[in-house]
């Protein structure tokens, strides 16, 4: 930690040192425009602070070079450029009826290590697009998919927490990537190379080339690096800051599912558990999950929880604030009430208690030895985000199942007999005894066992990360119905100890009470957590805290809810605590402390 202190220090005093040295040739030269300090302006539609704006020695921008010509300029090793287009101003669509503006750039689709499988005949290859703004501002995006990859998708640069502003916007070269194949199907893991493409070697391969570009496009590499996704972005996220910190400057991981096959594997066992309090069939005639648990029974459960723990954060305010104090105070035996009769969503039978209750306790084996952690309780249940993951993903044949038979087990299940059964039947026939070990298996065909290649190695230490002066902040919503969070509150509680209380000089964890799986539910989602990550980085602002509102996009806002309400997401462990004055719908009136 010293070390790294001391480099933050002298760094600085540089910074310090440089500039009023050049105001004062500039003040000799009596040419106020030619000597200026470097500065790069940032702004945006969320209105970006000070620190976004004011000098940064270390980032110069710089001017396209010509766009038309790195067709032919540029060379890199098995990367092939398939387009090169002068872009001009104007709407940048995003897919999914969404477009946003984007200043005059170029576009450049290309592909990197393109071969034909021995295993599946099907060509392979690490598809990608960049954009690089005419008027660049020095630093470099990677923003990672969501999913099972699959698609090139529009290089803009979500910046995440529902933040309409993109990267691209603010002037980044922005990269996109499929992650080495092609379609949302998840069949691709019967390619043992596929596998790893998409477990880390895609942002292996693409980091050097992507940097190299923007060389030869602009004259000069990338000053800062940036790395952004949420969900399985989010699991790019971690596994970059322990495999390729040294090439990141920052990183932002959402809602990580790093521990992802262990986290498909719990699906399965979810889907084994509903059907068990299923009270009615689907059009294929299988037990229709989804009526384990009712909108009305969910609710229940959601406001059991509010009426135990909202106030514990110092205020009663739809809010369970104070997380970590939640699970003392909330019982799901005592404080849900029991059914005397038939269910009529005022209550929830024994049966039903005891499979929520194996739910959010984790996915065990028989001996009732973990798979996956725990859940916690939050209100977010009663949300669409919630349930779409507990009761959709749980059995679709392109999710969870889809891809622990395909990807995450070793060898990979048949694929012919996989799509006979269907998602529901192979989540019902898969054996947590013999076959969830296999997301550790290898083999000689598959010699890195799908908890390898998915997950960061050693997540526990990152010390590249921490020794190389980088920047790691996570957010994670507490509905979460896919991925923990109490996953990420184990791993950086680990990586907090093995760093000797110190993990908060390189590294963030921030609770969003409410939030499902990336966004929505009823919280206070709407964040712009990249500006504070550049802040972290290029002007040394720790990120303390970070300022959510309501509303946006999200429709399951509480209808009660005040359309300016602002709280502060906290630096975990601390949480957010109302001061017991003030406007209780703004953020200033609230205190991070300890829990």
């Amino acid at each position: 930690m010293d070390i790294i202190k001391k480099s933050y220090i002298v760094q600085n005093l540089k910074i310090f040192l440089i500039i009023p040295f050049l105001l004062l040739i500039a003040a000799c030269s009596g040419d106020d425009s030619a000597v200026d300090a470097p500065t790069v302006e940032v702004t945006s539609s969320n209105e970006m602070p000070s620190a976004m704006s004011a000098a940064i020695s270390q980032v110069t921008g710089s001017s396209l070079l010509n766009c038309e010509a790195l067709s032919s300029q540029f060379s890199f090793n098995q990367t092939v450029i398939t387009s090169v287009t002068a872009i001009p101003a104007g709407p940048v669509a995003e897919g999914r009826g969404r477009s946003s503006e984007a200043a005059a750039h170029c576009l450049i689709t290309g592909k990197m290590n393109e071969r034909v499988s021995p295993i599946d005949n099907n060509t392979y290859a690490i598809g990608f697009e960049m954009r690089l703004p005419e008027d660049w501002n020095g630093r470099f995006f990677y923003h990672a998919n969501g999913g099972v990859d699959g698609f090139v998708n529009t290089a803009s640069g979500n910046l995440g927490g529902g933040q309409t502003t993109t990267a691209l916007q603010l002037g980044y070269a922005v990269i996109n990537s499929d992650a080495g194949h092609q379609g949302p199907a998840p069949f691709f893991g019967i390619d043992p190379q596929a596998r790893i493409d998409y477990g880390y070697n895609a942002v292996a391969s693409l980091t050097p080339m992507a940097k190299t570009l923007i060389t030869e496009a602009y004259g000069k590499g990338p000053d800062r690096s940036y790395f952004a996704g949420c969900s399985n972005g989010g699991r790019h996220g971690m596994v970059a800051a322990a495999r390729f910190a040294d090439q990141y400057d920052g990183i932002l991981a959402g809602n990580p599912g790093f521990n992802l096959p262990q986290a498909a594997v719990a699906q399965l066992y979810a889907v084994q558990q509903f059907s068990l309090v299923a009270t009615s069939l689907n059009e294929n005639g299988d037990p229709d999950i989804s009526s384990a648990f009712t909108q009305a029974e969910r609710d229940l459960i959601a406001s059991s929880v509010l009426e135990r723990c909202d106030g514990l954060d110092g205020l009663t305010d739809g809010i369970v604030g104070d997380t970590m104090s939640c699970r003392a105070a909330f019982e799901l035996e005592r404080d849900v009430p029991s059914c005397t009769a038939d269910r009529d969503g005022s209550c929830l039978t024994d049966d039903q208690r005891t499979v929520l209750s194996n739910i959010m306790s984790g996915a065990r084996n028989s001996a009732g030895e973990p798979i996956y952690t725990s859940f916690p309780y939050d209100p977010g249940m009663a949300g669409q985000s919630w349930a779409g993951w507990k009761f959709n993903s749980s059995q679709s044949q392109n999710r969870d199942p889809g891809a622990t038979a395909a990807i995450f087990t070793t060898p990979p299940f048949d694929i012919d007999m996989f799509r006979e059964q269907g998602g529901y039947q192979f989540a019902m026939n898969f054996d947590m005894d013999t076959d969830a070990p296999k997301i550790y298996g290898t083999n000689e065909l598959y010699t890195e066992s799908p908890m390898s290649f998915m997950t960061p190695p050693n997540p526990n230490n990152m010390a590249t990360l921490r020794d190389n002066g980088s920047k790691l902040m996570v957010y994670h919503g507490m509905a979460d119905g896919v991925f923990s969070p109490d996953d990420t509150i184990r791993w950086y509680s680990a990586l907090d100890a093995q760093n000797a209380g110190n993990a908060d000089e390189f590294a963030r964890l921030y609770l969003v009470p409410g939030m499902g799986h990336c966004s929505s539910g009823p919280s206070t989602d709407q964040f712009n957590m990249f500006e504070a990550l550049v802040a972290w980085v290029e002007q040394g602002e720790t990120p303390d805290r970070v300022i959510a509102s309501a509303r946006g996009n999200n429709a399951e806002i509480p209808a009660d809810w005040s359309p300016e309400r602002t709280r502060p997401l906290c630096a975990f462990p601390e949480v957010a605590r109302y001061n017991g004055s003030g406007d209780i719908e703004n953020a200033a009136n609230f205190s991070c402390v300890a829990p």
